[in-house]
């Protein structure tokens, strides 16, 4: 499965209404995957959310050393590859973090993300989260 910046969030935060589904979702699969920009795009949100710099950046650290879960770094390549989803999808407001996140999840195979997310569904895959 893809671990989204929801996922982590929910992972992360104990006030989350997620934690404990995400945990149990989390521990299940045995292969997970995410990318820099989901990285970068959860510590800006966990800090907009006024949790503690030091917590999120431990989170962080505990993620990057963290030998269960694959983290793809976005390149030039993969980068036009998903200007060149954007552009095929003018009609949706998707981030340029979620369509890296889709471009990959097609060309891994991967259906599953953890994630809170409507635009994952929006693009046919499967969202394990509801919002």
């Amino acid at each position: 499965m893809l671990v989204d910046t929801s996922g982590f969030f929910s992972l992360h935060d104990k006030a989350e209404k997620h934690q404990a589904e995400a945990q149990k979702l989390y521990r299940e699969r045995r292969f997970r995957l995410t990318t820099s920009y989901i990285l970068a795009e959860y510590v800006a949100l966990a800090l907009m959310r006024s949790l503690s710099h030091g917590k999120v950046l431990a989170f962080s650290a505990e993620v990057l050393t963290d030998a269960t879960i694959e983290i793809i770094w976005v390149d030039k390549a993969l980068h036009i590859r998903v200007v060149e989803l954007m552009r095929a999808r003018k009609d949706k407001t998707y981030s340029l973090c979620n369509a890296v996140s889709f471009v990959l999840m097609r060309e891994r195979g991967i259906t599953d993300t953890l994630t809170t997310d409507k635009h994952f569904v929006q693009e046919g895959f499967v969202r394990l989260l509801e919002s």
